[in-house]
Protein backbone atom coordinates (compact mmCIF):
# COMPACT_ATOMS: atom_id res chain seq x y z
CA UNK A 1 0.00 0.00 0.00
CA UNK A 2 1.43 3.58 -0.91
CA UNK A 3 2.18 5.91 1.70
CA UNK A 4 2.28 9.04 0.10
CA UNK A 5 1.23 9.39 -3.26
CA UNK A 6 3.82 11.25 -6.14
CA UNK A 7 4.35 15.06 -6.06
CA UNK A 8 3.15 15.12 -9.65
CA UNK A 9 -0.37 13.18 -10.20
CA UNK A 10 -1.56 12.56 -13.88
CA UNK A 11 -5.30 13.26 -14.28
CA UNK A 12 -6.98 10.73 -15.77
CA UNK A 13 -9.84 13.41 -16.98
CA UNK A 14 -7.63 15.68 -19.09
CA UNK A 15 -7.42 13.79 -22.41
CA UNK A 16 -11.49 14.10 -22.17
CA UNK A 17 -10.72 18.09 -21.50
CA UNK A 18 -8.71 18.26 -24.23
CA UNK A 19 -10.80 16.20 -26.97
CA UNK A 20 -13.48 17.87 -25.98
CA UNK A 21 -11.84 21.72 -26.73
CA UNK A 22 -11.38 20.29 -30.25
CA UNK A 23 -15.01 20.50 -31.34
CA UNK A 24 -17.06 22.53 -28.36
CA UNK A 25 -17.43 26.07 -28.17
CA UNK A 26 -17.09 26.08 -23.77
CA UNK A 27 -15.49 23.77 -22.20
CA UNK A 28 -16.67 23.40 -18.40
CA UNK A 29 -14.83 21.08 -15.67
CA UNK A 30 -16.84 20.85 -13.00
CA UNK A 31 -16.36 19.73 -9.40
CA UNK A 32 -15.96 20.62 -5.50
CA UNK A 33 -13.66 23.51 -3.99
CA UNK A 34 -9.59 21.65 -4.00
CA UNK A 35 -10.29 19.05 -5.98
CA UNK A 36 -7.51 20.62 -8.48
CA UNK A 37 -10.13 21.98 -11.02
CA UNK A 38 -7.44 24.64 -11.40
CA UNK A 39 -3.97 22.87 -11.80
CA UNK A 40 -5.64 20.96 -14.50
CA UNK A 41 -7.33 23.88 -16.22
CA UNK A 42 -3.64 25.62 -15.98
CA UNK A 43 -2.14 22.67 -17.93
CA UNK A 44 -4.28 22.74 -20.27
CA UNK A 45 -4.24 26.29 -20.78
CA UNK A 46 -0.55 26.34 -21.04
CA UNK A 47 -0.45 23.09 -23.51
CA UNK A 48 -2.52 25.23 -25.93
CA UNK A 49 -1.26 28.88 -25.49
CA UNK A 50 -4.32 30.00 -23.92
CA UNK A 51 -4.88 32.89 -20.94
CA UNK A 52 -6.20 32.08 -17.57
CA UNK A 53 -7.76 34.30 -15.51
CA UNK A 54 -8.91 33.29 -12.11
CA UNK A 55 -12.24 35.37 -10.34
CA UNK A 56 -10.41 34.11 -6.85
CA UNK A 57 -8.55 37.14 -7.22
CA UNK A 58 -10.52 40.61 -6.39
CA UNK A 59 -9.80 42.79 -8.53
CA UNK A 60 -10.04 40.20 -11.99
CA UNK A 61 -13.36 39.58 -10.13
CA UNK A 62 -14.43 43.31 -9.85
CA UNK A 63 -13.00 43.86 -13.32
CA UNK A 64 -15.54 40.59 -14.83
CA UNK A 65 -18.28 42.07 -12.71
CA UNK A 66 -18.38 45.63 -13.79
CA UNK A 67 -18.09 44.91 -17.35
CA UNK A 68 -18.79 41.11 -18.04
CA UNK A 69 -18.84 41.26 -22.44
CA UNK A 70 -15.62 43.17 -22.52
CA UNK A 71 -14.40 40.46 -19.65
CA UNK A 72 -15.16 37.57 -22.53
CA UNK A 73 -13.84 39.02 -25.34
CA UNK A 74 -10.21 39.93 -24.04
CA UNK A 75 -8.66 36.86 -25.86
CA UNK A 76 -10.40 36.18 -29.01
CA UNK A 77 -8.03 34.06 -30.90
CA UNK A 78 -7.10 31.93 -27.97
CA UNK A 79 -8.63 29.66 -25.87
CA UNK A 80 -9.69 32.07 -21.98
CA UNK A 81 -9.53 30.20 -19.32
CA UNK A 82 -11.84 31.19 -16.12
CA UNK A 83 -11.43 29.65 -13.52
CA UNK A 84 -14.09 29.69 -10.15
CA UNK A 85 -16.97 31.50 -13.23
CA UNK A 86 -19.40 30.85 -10.25
CA UNK A 87 -18.10 33.37 -8.54
CA UNK A 88 -19.70 36.04 -11.42
CA UNK A 89 -22.56 34.52 -12.49
CA UNK A 90 -23.19 37.94 -14.81
CA UNK A 91 -20.61 36.34 -17.48
CA UNK A 92 -22.31 33.42 -18.57
CA UNK A 93 -25.18 35.86 -20.74
CA UNK A 94 -21.92 37.45 -22.27
CA UNK A 95 -20.39 34.21 -22.88
CA UNK A 96 -23.60 32.68 -24.68
CA UNK A 97 -23.28 36.15 -26.91
CA UNK A 98 -20.06 35.77 -27.59
CA UNK A 99 -20.15 32.09 -28.67
CA UNK A 100 -23.84 33.40 -30.26
CA UNK A 101 -21.29 35.44 -32.58
CA UNK A 102 -18.47 33.32 -33.43
CA UNK A 103 -18.84 29.37 -33.35
CA UNK A 104 -15.19 28.77 -33.30
CA UNK A 105 -14.48 25.39 -30.47
CA UNK A 106 -12.30 26.02 -27.99
CA UNK A 107 -13.12 29.45 -27.47
CA UNK A 108 -13.68 29.02 -23.18
CA UNK A 109 -12.34 26.54 -20.84
CA UNK A 110 -14.59 27.74 -17.25
CA UNK A 111 -13.78 25.66 -14.02
CA UNK A 112 -16.46 26.28 -11.10
CA UNK A 113 -16.78 25.08 -7.41
CA UNK A 114 -20.85 24.90 -8.43
CA UNK A 115 -22.40 22.65 -10.93
CA UNK A 116 -23.03 25.60 -13.63
CA UNK A 117 -26.05 23.32 -15.32
CA UNK A 118 -27.55 23.22 -12.06
CA UNK A 119 -28.18 27.26 -11.25
CA UNK A 120 -31.01 28.66 -12.52
CA UNK A 121 -29.62 31.23 -14.20
CA UNK A 122 -27.25 29.74 -16.36
CA UNK A 123 -28.38 26.46 -17.29
CA UNK A 124 -30.96 27.77 -20.29
CA UNK A 125 -27.74 30.09 -21.55
CA UNK A 126 -25.31 27.50 -21.74
CA UNK A 127 -27.22 24.62 -23.44
CA UNK A 128 -26.26 23.33 -26.86
CA UNK A 129 -23.52 25.16 -26.35
CA UNK A 130 -20.96 24.03 -23.28
CA UNK A 131 -19.99 20.31 -22.44
CA UNK A 132 -19.55 20.11 -18.71
CA UNK A 133 -17.02 17.26 -17.92
CA UNK A 134 -16.93 16.79 -13.78
CA UNK A 135 -13.64 16.35 -11.66
CA UNK A 136 -13.20 14.89 -8.26
CA UNK A 137 -10.70 14.18 -5.99
CA UNK A 138 -7.84 11.70 -6.85
CA UNK A 139 -8.64 8.31 -8.03
CA UNK A 140 -6.95 5.29 -6.79
CA UNK A 141 -5.89 5.12 -10.50
CA UNK A 142 -4.38 8.13 -10.54
CA UNK A 143 -2.55 7.64 -7.18
CA UNK A 144 -0.86 4.64 -8.83
CA UNK A 145 -0.25 5.80 -11.98
CA UNK A 146 -3.17 3.97 -14.20
CA UNK A 147 -6.23 4.96 -16.17
CA UNK A 148 -9.21 2.54 -14.89
CA UNK A 149 -10.55 0.43 -17.42
CA UNK A 150 -12.86 -1.35 -14.77
CA UNK A 151 -16.08 -0.51 -15.89
CA UNK A 152 -15.28 -0.96 -19.48
CA UNK A 153 -14.07 -4.39 -19.28
CA UNK A 154 -16.83 -5.43 -17.07
CA UNK A 155 -19.50 -4.25 -20.07
CA UNK A 156 -17.07 -6.61 -22.14
CA UNK A 157 -17.53 -9.50 -20.21
CA UNK A 158 -14.49 -10.01 -18.02
CA UNK A 159 -15.09 -11.17 -14.74
CA UNK A 160 -11.10 -10.76 -13.65
CA UNK A 161 -11.24 -14.24 -12.49
CA UNK A 162 -7.33 -14.24 -12.21
CA UNK A 163 -6.79 -11.01 -10.12
CA UNK A 164 -5.53 -11.51 -6.43
CA UNK A 165 -5.22 -9.44 -3.93
CA UNK A 166 -2.45 -8.82 -0.98
CA UNK A 167 -4.65 -6.58 0.67
CA UNK A 168 -6.73 -6.42 3.54
CA UNK A 169 -10.11 -4.87 5.35
CA UNK A 170 -7.74 -2.52 7.24
CA UNK A 171 -5.66 -1.49 3.96
CA UNK A 172 -9.18 -0.72 2.13
CA UNK A 173 -10.42 1.82 5.25
CA UNK A 174 -6.98 3.24 5.47
CA UNK A 175 -7.42 4.47 1.80
CA UNK A 176 -11.04 5.33 2.02
CA UNK A 177 -9.96 7.40 5.30
CA UNK A 178 -7.76 9.74 2.98
CA UNK A 179 -9.96 9.97 0.72
CA UNK A 180 -9.10 12.01 -2.80
CA UNK A 181 -8.59 15.58 -1.53
CA UNK A 182 -5.31 16.34 -3.22
CA UNK A 183 -4.01 18.37 -0.16
CA UNK A 184 -5.20 16.10 2.14
CA UNK A 185 -3.79 13.09 0.42
CA UNK A 186 -0.60 14.81 0.60
CA UNK A 187 -0.49 15.32 4.05
CA UNK A 188 1.91 12.82 6.19
CA UNK A 189 -0.50 11.66 8.85
CA UNK A 190 -3.75 11.27 9.97
CA UNK A 191 -3.41 14.22 12.28
CA UNK A 192 -2.38 16.63 9.72
CA UNK A 193 -5.13 15.34 7.14
CA UNK A 194 -7.92 15.50 9.78
CA UNK A 195 -6.70 19.40 10.05
CA UNK A 196 -7.57 20.09 6.92
CA UNK A 197 -10.70 17.89 6.81
CA UNK A 198 -12.24 19.68 9.90
CA UNK A 199 -11.44 23.54 7.96
CA UNK A 200 -13.23 22.31 4.52
CA UNK A 201 -16.51 21.81 5.15
CA UNK A 202 -16.83 25.77 6.89
CA UNK A 203 -14.37 26.99 4.05
CA UNK A 204 -16.93 25.89 1.39
CA UNK A 205 -20.01 26.90 3.28
CA UNK A 206 -18.76 30.02 3.91
CA UNK A 207 -17.51 30.99 0.31
CA UNK A 208 -19.22 29.06 -2.32
CA UNK A 209 -22.66 28.54 -0.97
CA UNK A 210 -23.24 32.12 -0.73
CA UNK A 211 -21.78 32.54 -4.02
CA UNK A 212 -24.89 30.18 -5.35
CA UNK A 213 -27.64 30.73 -3.03
CA UNK A 214 -29.95 32.72 -0.95
CA UNK A 215 -31.08 29.98 1.16
CA UNK A 216 -32.19 31.46 4.78
CA UNK A 217 -30.20 28.69 6.56
CA UNK A 218 -26.97 28.16 4.91
CA UNK A 219 -25.17 28.12 8.74
CA UNK A 220 -26.96 24.98 9.21
CA UNK A 221 -25.43 23.26 6.33
CA UNK A 222 -22.12 21.67 8.13
CA UNK A 223 -24.74 19.76 10.67
CA UNK A 224 -26.50 18.87 7.79
CA UNK A 225 -23.23 17.32 6.28
CA UNK A 226 -22.32 15.78 9.18
CA UNK A 227 -25.80 13.70 8.75
CA UNK A 228 -25.66 12.86 5.82
CA UNK A 229 -22.05 11.85 5.90
CA UNK A 230 -23.54 9.51 8.47
CA UNK A 231 -26.50 8.05 5.99
CA UNK A 232 -23.84 8.00 3.02
CA UNK A 233 -24.21 4.55 1.01
CA UNK A 234 -27.27 4.07 1.91
CA UNK A 235 -31.34 4.95 0.76
CA UNK A 236 -32.46 8.36 1.82
CA UNK A 237 -35.55 9.12 3.93
CA UNK A 238 -36.31 12.31 3.66
CA UNK A 239 -38.22 12.55 6.61
CA UNK A 240 -36.05 11.14 8.92
CA UNK A 241 -33.13 13.22 8.13
CA UNK A 242 -35.70 16.00 8.46
CA UNK A 243 -35.88 14.90 12.29
CA UNK A 244 -32.74 14.47 12.84
CA UNK A 245 -31.92 18.21 10.93
CA UNK A 246 -34.50 20.46 12.81
CA UNK A 247 -35.34 21.47 9.29
CA UNK A 248 -39.11 20.87 8.16
CA UNK A 249 -39.15 18.29 5.48
CA UNK A 250 -40.98 20.70 3.43
CA UNK A 251 -38.01 22.75 3.07
CA UNK A 252 -35.45 20.33 3.11
CA UNK A 253 -34.82 19.56 -1.16
CA UNK A 254 -33.17 23.03 -2.20
CA UNK A 255 -30.68 22.02 1.02
CA UNK A 256 -29.82 18.91 -0.61
CA UNK A 257 -29.65 20.62 -4.25
CA UNK A 258 -27.36 23.14 -3.24
CA UNK A 259 -25.00 20.17 -1.54
CA UNK A 260 -25.31 18.38 -4.88
CA UNK A 261 -24.82 21.49 -6.65
CA UNK A 262 -21.55 22.08 -4.52
CA UNK A 263 -20.48 18.72 -5.09
CA UNK A 264 -20.61 17.62 -1.99
CA UNK A 265 -22.93 14.93 -2.10
CA UNK A 266 -24.46 12.93 -4.46
CA UNK A 267 -27.96 11.31 -5.11
CA UNK A 268 -28.12 7.97 -7.06
CA UNK A 269 -31.31 7.12 -8.40
CA UNK A 270 -33.04 3.86 -7.72
CA UNK A 271 -33.31 1.77 -10.94
CA UNK A 272 -36.99 1.26 -12.25
CA UNK A 273 -37.45 -1.80 -14.67
CA UNK A 274 -40.71 -3.03 -16.20
CA UNK A 275 -39.65 -6.08 -15.08
CA UNK A 276 -41.07 -5.12 -11.48
CA UNK A 277 -43.95 -3.24 -9.54
CA UNK A 278 -42.64 -3.21 -7.00
CA UNK A 279 -39.17 -0.83 -6.71
CA UNK A 280 -38.09 1.48 -3.81
CA UNK A 281 -37.59 4.64 -5.64
CA UNK A 282 -35.77 6.47 -3.15
CA UNK A 283 -32.53 7.78 -4.20
CA UNK A 284 -28.78 6.35 -2.48
CA UNK A 285 -27.54 9.57 -0.58
CA UNK A 286 -23.46 9.52 -1.25
CA UNK A 287 -20.76 12.13 0.08
CA UNK A 288 -18.61 12.33 -2.59
CA UNK A 289 -15.47 12.10 -0.66
CA UNK A 290 -14.53 8.88 1.70
CA UNK A 291 -12.11 10.82 3.88
CA UNK A 292 -14.45 13.45 4.42
CA UNK A 293 -17.18 11.30 5.45
CA UNK A 294 -14.69 9.41 7.64
CA UNK A 295 -13.69 12.50 9.55
CA UNK A 296 -17.56 13.65 10.27
CA UNK A 297 -18.76 9.90 11.34
CA UNK A 298 -15.43 9.81 13.44
CA UNK A 299 -14.20 6.70 11.71
CA UNK A 300 -9.94 6.59 11.31
CA UNK A 301 -8.09 3.63 9.68
CA UNK A 302 -8.01 2.21 12.77
CA UNK A 303 -12.51 1.56 12.55
CA UNK A 304 -14.95 3.42 14.40
CA UNK A 305 -14.07 5.36 16.91
CA UNK A 306 -15.80 6.58 20.15
CA UNK A 307 -19.67 7.22 19.74
CA UNK A 308 -19.18 5.94 16.48
CA UNK A 309 -21.94 3.84 15.11
CA UNK A 310 -19.82 0.03 14.99
CA UNK A 311 -21.40 0.02 11.27
CA UNK A 312 -19.67 3.26 10.04
CA UNK A 313 -16.24 1.61 9.15
CA UNK A 314 -18.38 -0.80 6.11
CA UNK A 315 -20.42 2.23 5.46
CA UNK A 316 -17.27 3.83 4.67
CA UNK A 317 -15.74 1.18 2.55
CA UNK A 318 -19.01 1.18 0.40
CA UNK A 319 -18.52 4.74 0.52
CA UNK A 320 -14.88 4.90 -1.11
CA UNK A 321 -15.91 2.06 -3.56
CA UNK A 322 -19.15 4.24 -5.18
CA UNK A 323 -16.71 7.30 -5.11
CA UNK A 324 -13.85 5.42 -7.21
CA UNK A 325 -16.52 4.28 -9.75
CA UNK A 326 -18.30 7.54 -10.24
CA UNK A 327 -15.02 9.32 -10.72
CA UNK A 328 -14.30 6.55 -13.29
CA UNK A 329 -17.62 7.01 -14.85
CA UNK A 330 -15.83 10.43 -16.43
CA UNK A 331 -13.45 8.36 -18.66
CA UNK A 332 -14.92 5.29 -19.09
CA UNK A 333 -15.63 4.70 -22.99
CA UNK A 334 -19.03 2.60 -21.86
CA UNK A 335 -20.42 6.06 -20.21
CA UNK A 336 -23.10 4.43 -18.21
CA UNK A 337 -25.87 5.75 -15.55
CA UNK A 338 -25.71 4.76 -12.51
CA UNK A 339 -28.43 3.73 -10.46
CA UNK A 340 -29.42 1.35 -7.20
CA UNK A 341 -31.76 -0.75 -7.03
CA UNK A 342 -34.09 -2.57 -4.39
CA UNK A 343 -37.73 -3.95 -4.78
CA UNK A 344 -40.06 -4.68 -1.75
CA UNK A 345 -39.61 -8.31 -1.94
CA UNK A 346 -35.93 -7.82 -0.47
CA UNK A 347 -34.20 -7.81 -3.41
CA UNK A 348 -30.94 -5.15 -3.01
CA UNK A 349 -28.28 -4.66 -5.46
CA UNK A 350 -25.94 -1.99 -4.10
CA UNK A 351 -24.85 -0.11 -7.49
CA UNK A 352 -26.71 -1.18 -11.47
CA UNK A 353 -24.94 0.70 -14.34
CA UNK A 354 -26.69 1.05 -17.42
CA UNK A 355 -25.50 1.95 -20.78
CA UNK A 356 -27.58 4.04 -23.11
CA UNK A 357 -28.40 0.69 -25.22
CA UNK A 358 -29.72 -0.92 -22.48
CA UNK A 359 -26.84 -2.98 -21.22
CA UNK A 360 -26.42 -3.79 -17.67
CA UNK A 361 -23.84 -4.46 -15.04
CA UNK A 362 -24.52 -5.17 -11.64
CA UNK A 363 -22.23 -4.50 -8.34
CA UNK A 364 -22.24 -5.50 -4.98
CA UNK A 365 -19.97 -4.36 -2.46
CA UNK A 366 -19.16 -6.36 0.73
CA UNK A 367 -16.03 -4.85 3.34
CA UNK A 368 -15.96 -8.96 4.32
CA UNK A 369 -13.31 -10.95 3.17
CA UNK A 370 -15.77 -13.81 2.73
CA UNK A 371 -19.06 -14.29 1.95
CA UNK A 372 -22.01 -15.44 2.49
CA UNK A 373 -24.96 -18.26 0.33
CA UNK A 374 -27.21 -15.33 0.95
CA UNK A 375 -24.67 -12.36 -0.39
CA UNK A 376 -25.18 -13.90 -4.39
CA UNK A 377 -28.92 -13.95 -4.03
CA UNK A 378 -30.16 -10.27 -5.34
CA UNK A 379 -27.92 -10.25 -7.96
CA UNK A 380 -28.06 -13.98 -9.08
CA UNK A 381 -31.91 -12.98 -9.26
CA UNK A 382 -31.62 -9.33 -11.31
CA UNK A 383 -29.38 -11.33 -13.65
CA UNK A 384 -32.34 -13.85 -14.34
CA UNK A 385 -35.11 -11.04 -14.89
CA UNK A 386 -32.85 -8.84 -17.01
CA UNK A 387 -31.86 -12.04 -19.32
CA UNK A 388 -29.67 -11.32 -22.68
CA UNK A 389 -29.02 -7.57 -21.21
CA UNK A 390 -26.99 -8.47 -18.41
CA UNK A 391 -23.14 -8.28 -19.30
CA UNK A 392 -22.22 -9.28 -15.85
CA UNK A 393 -22.22 -8.46 -11.91
CA UNK A 394 -19.56 -8.84 -9.50
CA UNK A 395 -19.48 -8.26 -5.70
CA UNK A 396 -16.39 -6.32 -4.55
CA UNK A 397 -14.88 -7.53 -1.10
CA UNK A 398 -11.87 -7.63 0.88
CA UNK A 399 -10.64 -10.55 0.27
CA UNK A 400 -8.19 -12.13 -1.61
CA UNK A 401 -8.72 -13.84 -4.32
CA UNK A 402 -11.26 -13.78 -7.70
CA UNK A 403 -13.82 -16.68 -7.36
CA UNK A 404 -16.53 -17.11 -10.07
CA UNK A 405 -20.28 -18.29 -8.86
CA UNK A 406 -22.75 -18.13 -11.45
CA UNK A 407 -23.24 -17.84 -14.72
CA UNK A 408 -22.00 -13.68 -15.94
CA UNK A 409 -21.03 -13.40 -12.19
CA UNK A 410 -17.81 -13.65 -10.01
CA UNK A 411 -16.45 -12.20 -6.27
CA UNK A 412 -13.17 -10.05 -6.93
CA UNK A 413 -11.34 -8.10 -4.63
CA UNK A 414 -12.30 -4.19 -4.44
CA UNK A 415 -8.78 -2.99 -5.63
CA UNK A 416 -9.93 -4.75 -8.83
CA UNK A 417 -11.01 -1.56 -9.77
CA UNK A 418 -7.44 0.47 -9.75
CA UNK A 419 -5.76 -2.38 -11.39
CA UNK A 420 -3.48 -2.07 -14.41
CA UNK A 421 -5.46 -5.02 -16.13
CA UNK A 422 -8.51 -3.59 -14.44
Amino acid sequence: MRVNPPSRIARNLLPRVAEALIDTRIVVVQGARQVGKSTLAAEITGRLGGRLVTLDDDLTRTTAATDPYSFVRQFPDGLLTIDEVQRVPELVLALKATVDANHRPGRYLLTGSANLLQLPATEDSLAGRAESLELFGFSQGEVEGVTETFIDRLFAGDLFLGHESDLARHDYLARACSGGYPEAVSRKSTRRRNAWLDNYVDRVVKRDAADVSNLQRIADLPRLIRLLAARSASELNLSSLATDAEIPVRTLPPYLDLLETLYLIDRIPAWSTNLSKRVVDRPKILLLDSGLAARLVNVSPTGAGPHANPNAAGAIIETFVIAELRRQLGWSQQAPRLFHYRDRDGAEVDLILETADGLIAAIEIKSAATLRGRDTRSISRLRDKVGARFAGGVILHTGPQAQPFGDRLAAVPIDILWSPSG
